[in-house]
């Protein structure tokens, strides 16, 4: 269900760019209703399930038991799957916005400025919280916490079971659908630069994992990176809130966690790439099996994941360099200041004439402090 504009907001000219923005959800539910209605006519129906259904399936029969699994590899069809998805990541994208984050941007009053990070965090935080929960039930549910060694045994992995398979294409999907939300959520030119950065650098990795059949690593690397993530917009989302206490406790756990999870991704990394995959390197790239374990591609694949953990390490020390900065700068401005003795100009010099006019008492202090000038001597 798409959301609904206010009664009071007139209606834009049609297919112009504010009639497209304000009813985008309306027309991206429309083509993705048109996939799910094909499904139902047989003709329409390979068409339609190219989009909908997860493509390269496969059948494994088990000799000893005779039990059947339904398995999933990567391929080029995979890419009609992802823009269908798409589509469904900006119908949801446009629900949390408008019965979620707008409700909560009208009580608090937020400038422009804070009213876009606010969305654009609220908008993580739950991308975030989901995968991170979805993938941590994955990580259990195929048994690789049991050993380490899961994370490259066995390669290549490209038999998937449908959820796994399914939780890499929504994290593609999603990270594909912040583009188009650029222009959907009329994203400030200043922060446009730095949205795409993180948004193209997340799909790139992560849609390299997948199809290379790196998907257990990357599951792992995923669920590590989600979690710091995720509390770090948690305590955005309070300070934004004006609740600074709360917000300052948050970002005292984010910044352990986060130097934690570097470390152990960095660690996870060079024991798949560097130890593990050496064992069963090959010379050439396999692409019938779907085996990529080259002295090449594992070097570019552990180069490519400690460069991203040493950039969000090195912003991280850059940030808390200049924090701290900042805090020494405000507490040396703050600190009180010796009162200094102002100095007393010179009494001036009383003249003989105004000593006489004075009562006694006042003629003998001023004649002991030496205020009485010699008279002049009349001729």
């Amino acid at each position: 269900m798409a959301p609904r504009r206010s009664k009071n907001t007139k209606s834009p000219q049609i297919f112009s760019h504010e009639f497209f923005i304000q009813n985008h959800a309306d027309i991206v539910s429309c083509i993705a209703m048109v996939f799910v209605i094909g499904l139902i006519f047989q003709a329409t129906t390979p068409i339609a399930s190219l989009f909908i259904t997860l493509q390269h399936n496969q059948t494994i029969n088990d000799s000893v038991t005779g039990d059947s699994t339904i398995v999933y590899g990567t391929g080029s069809r995979d890419l009609f799957t992802v823009c269908f998805y798409c589509l469904v990541c900006i119908v949801v994208h446009a629900v949390i916005q408008e019965y979620l984050l707008d409700k909560l941007n009208r009580k608090m009053h937020l400038s422009k400025v804070k009213h876009s990070k606010f969305n654009e965090s609220g908008q993580l935080l739950v991308f975030f919280l989901a995968s991170a929960l979805w993938g941590a039930d994955l990580f259990f549910r195929e048994n690789y916490i049991t050993s380490v060694n899961q994370l490259w045994e066995g390669y290549p992995h490209n038999q998937l079971p449908f959820i796994v398979k399914f939780f890499f294409i929504i994290q593609i999907s999603y990270w594909l659908h912040n583009f188009p939300e650029l222009y959907f959520q009329k994203v400030r030119k200043e922060e446009i630069p730095s949205r795409v950065q993180y948004t193209a650098l997340y799909l790139s990795l992560i849609a390299a994992a997948y199809f290379l059949n790196f998907n257990r690593v990357a599951l792992c690397l995923l669920v590590l990176h989600y979690t710091a993530e995720f509390l770090y917009h948690t305590a955005l989302l309070c300070h934004y809130s004006e609740k600074t206490d709360l917000a300052a406790s948050i970002f005292m756990v984010f910044d352990v966690l986060f130097v934690l999870v570097r470390l152990g991704s960095f660690t996870l990394a060079v024991l798949t790439f560097w130890i593990g995959l050496a064992q069963s390197n090959q010379a050439s790239i396999d692409l019938v099996t779907g085996n990529y374990n080259t002295n090449f591609v594992r070097m570019v694949s552990l180069a490519a994941v400690c460069l991203s953990q040493a950039g969000l390490m090195w912003n991280f020390i850059t940030f808390q360099l200049r924090k701290f900065r900042e805090k020494s700068a405000s507490s040396s401005s703050r600190k009180p200041r010796s009162p200094t003795k102002k100095k007393q100009p010179p009494a001036k010099p009383i003249a003989a004439e105004e000593l006489d006019s004075l009562p006694e008492v006042d003629q003998n202090s001023a004649t002991e402090n030496g205020n009485v000038r010699a008279r002049k001597a009349k001729k």
